[in-house]
């Protein structure tokens, strides 16, 4: 079937004309356009896009003294700060790829990571390091360095901001690194279609994660759509070789666009080690010019405050980030007139929690729609006021094909029926790394199968109704029930297991354990929580546990898992 731009925005282009550039030249050509314009608040440390450019080719030139060039994987183990861009930046104009390692994550995972992804630089915050420092020694990683959040306030603001440096012993100090490397311009052939730009990894049907290969292209188109879909713009060159957006005639992006080239300001919470992060929230608005106002961690109070303090025009998340600020006493009273767009992905947004939203914000709710494997998004609501629909996830963006397939068959459904949904578009993914049946499992001659189960209106929007998976998104992160589920089975006195799901409205779903003991056997709630919990990322935790006589399952063998949510409901 072919595309529907039956509710394609007025003036908005069909395609866009990508430039073959790295991901990099993002950043570049904005500092050089607007070279004074702040890049990063975060806290009260402020960077403009020259001075962020200028350490970005610092670092650079640190690491490949070290060694690292194309083809090598620099591992950065960061929350959100003005080090990590940098580390990003820095990395991705040596050759290397980037792979994010969430601070999330158990020491194990960490180990899995790095060794699967063969990371031979891993780049971490001095108060994470002690933590995975022995799982690190156990990769192939050759060089750690670590840096701490006390480097980002200089000796007059110290007494507001008392964080000390924490001894990080066996490793190189990144302040040291920038300070002693100058910030030569590094000469690297990059081939966008074939280059690693991002190693990101994501939870797989079995629980094994899974690294999703992007090249420069990949990352560069994404960053791109959505771009531009907020702009309602096409992407015209220059002859220096710079890119830009071209305005049908007689647009003023400033007033009849949600989003205009060096103008804006966006609260960045959502944090850059995820897919949406680092496309959304880091590349996005550093082509556009806009300043960031970093947060390491979620406070409502402090985030909110923030927007009348910086004047913020957008901001963005998981639904989570909404539940907190809308259910805030005097949520009512804290000015928000200066926002013009709020972006939701991730999970669902719950509609009341939509409504809220609309009676608060005078600018526009966004919903979109996107997985790792397709670098970040699909799917997007357009972003003009009265265009969006309530409880979708929007119209496939710029040359971005979506269709409903049969799960067994794979044949395409016809419209308004469920089935899987399938993604055909230039961010789709290469691959997953070193697995190439698991690739072959979703890739099909361009078309991703996302695992997801939705269906398409009659006017071309996306509504995701279920999963394929049993996949469990708590506060936008996903947790897969079959790592859980071996976690379990490790414990003696299991007999067998299965991890649901249970709808919740401030986090999304609870992880919640059912278990069948064996005969003969004990074994009280705390102590299956407290063993499977110590093994497994915070975000991942079981919330509770339910003892039962026996699993139900199918003819088949298979987990009735329908069966056991219902006893959640």
């Amino acid at each position: 079937m072919a595309k529907n731009f039956k509710c394609w925005p007025d003036g908005w282009p069909q395609t866009l004309n990508y430039p073959p550039v790295p991901v990099f030249k993002l950043m570049d050509q904005t500092a050089a356009r607007v070279p004074d314009r702040l890049a990063i608040i975060f806290g009260g440390m402020e960077l403009t896009y020259s001075e962020l450019k200028n350490l970005c080719d610092r670092f650079a030139n640190a690491l490949v003294s070290l060694g690292v060039g194309k083809g090598d994987m620099v591992a950065i183990h960061l929350p959100n700060c003005p080090q990590f861009a940098i580390a990003y930046y820095g990395t991705l104009k040596t050759g290397a790829a980037f792979t994010p390692v969430s601070p999330l994550l158990s020491s194990k995972e960490v180990e899995h990571q790095l060794n699967d992804s063969g990371a031979k630089v891993f780049i971490s915050l001095d108060l994470l390091y002690p933590g995975v420092a022995e799982a690190v020694a156990k990769t192939s990683v050759k060089n750690v360095i670590t840096t701490s959040i006390a480097d980002c306030y200089n000796a007059i603001i110290q007494p507001l901001k008392p964080l000390g440096k924490y001894p990080a012993v066996g490793t190189l100090d990144m302040a040291e690194l920038l300070a002693k490397y100058l910030p030569d311009p590094l000469e690297v052939e990059i081939d966008v279609e074939k280059d690693l730009a991002h190693l990101a990894y994501t939870g797989g049907t079995t629980g094994v994660s899974k690294g999703v290969m992007l090249t420069h292209r990949n990352v560069l188109c994404n960053v791109l759509q959505f771009a531009c879909w907020f702009a309602g713009a096409q992407l015209g060159r220059e002859e220096d070789g710079t890119f830009g957006p071209v305005y049908p005639p007689g647009v003023d992006p400033k007033t009849d666009r949600i989003a205009a080239p060096d103008a804006e300001t966006l609260l960045v919470v959502v944090p850059w080690f995820h897919a949406m992060g680092t496309v959304a929230y880091l590349n996005n608005p550093i082509y556009g010019g806009t300043t960031m106002v970093v947060f390491p961690r979620f406070d409502p109070v402090e985030y909110i405050t923030a927007i009348g303090k910086y004047k913020a025009t957008s901001l963005g998340g998981a639904p989570q980030l909404y539940v907190p600020l809308v259910n805030l006493p005097n949520f009512k009273d804290y000015d928000l007139s200066s926002i013009k767009m709020a972006g939701s992905g991730a999970a669902p947004l719950p509609v009341p929690v939509l409504n809220q939203l609309e009676e608060s914000f005078s600018g526009i709710i966004l919903e979109a729609y996107g997985l790792t494997e397709v670098s970040m998004g699909a799917t997007s609501n357009p972003p003009i006021k009265g265009s969006t629909k309530a409880g979708s996830v929007g119209l496939p963006i710029f040359d971005t094909e979506v269709i409903i397939a049969n799960p067994a068959t794979g044949a395409e459904l016809p419209l308004g029926e469920e089935g899987e949904v399938c993604i055909k578009g230039p961010q789709v993914m290469q691959g997953y790394w070193n697995r190439p049946e698991a690739t072959a499992d979703v890739l099909k001659d361009g078309w991703l199968r996302t695992g997801d189960i939705g269906r398409m209106d009659e006017d071309g929007f996306l509504f995701i109704t279920d999963r394929i998976k049993d996949l469990i998104i708590y506060k936008g992160y996903n947790v897969y029930p079959r790592q859980l589920e071996e976690v379990l089975y490790d414990h003696p006195a299991v007999e067998n297991a299965a991890v649901v799901g249970k709808k919740d409205p401030d986090v999304g779903e609870l992880p919640i354990a059912f278990i069948q003991l064996r005969a003969g056997m004990k074994a009280t709630e705390q102590e299956i929580i407290e063993f499977t919990n110590s093994r497994v990322a915070a975000y991942k935790k079981l919330r509770g546990i339910v003892f039962v006589g026996e699993i139900p399952v199918s003819g088949a063998g298979k987990v009735l898992k329908r069966e056991l949510r219902k006893q959640l409901d």
